[in-house]
């Protein structure tokens, strides 16, 4: 059974712009919350690679399962609003993230670009301290194939 929060769209569930979102799924990634699903991926195990964009009413449920599952050794990435004023960002950060800025705005669900900055956080046991980093227009395209940041 799925939760509520995947399954509404209320300005909550920004599908991940569609190359971005084949990048990782052609490296072999799982998405444990993937708009169109049958189950619920806070109570499944997750895969050795997994990309998360999460369902931002409950962004906190997920980032704590992120957090679980990179203890068992999983590598994690997660795409999220660019919000350094929140806990769970401080949790990021103690749980040594490597945290990569968007520059500019995303553009979310095929539409104008999203009102709030992105950032993807890498998490994995093997990082021993945060980091930081801007990802330009052009790292983006040349990773993702993408120009449509604002």
């Amino acid at each position: 059974m799925r939760i509520k929060a995947c399954l509404t769209s209320n300005n909550q569930l920004w599908k991940t712009p569609k190359n971005i979102y084949q990048s990782f799924m052609d490296r072999g990634f799982f998405d444990p919350c993937p708009g169109n699903s049958n189950f619920d991926g806070l109570k499944i195990e997750w895969s050795d690679k997994n990309f998360v964009n999460p369902p931002y009413n409950a962004i906190d449920e997920w980032i704590d399962k992120a957090l679980e599952e990179v203890e068992k050794g999983k590598h994690i990435v997660l795409l999220i609003p660019a919000r350094t004023d929140t806990r769970w960002f401080r949790k990021l950060y103690e749980a040594n993230g490597h945290f990569r800025f968007i520059q500019g705005r995303l553009h979310f669900n095929e539409s104008n670009s999203a009102p709030f900055p992105s950032m993807f956080v890498l998490l994995d046991k093997k990082n021993y301290y945060p980091t930081m980093m801007l990802l330009t227009k052009e790292d983006m395209e040349i990773m993702y194939g993408t120009k449509k940041t604002n």
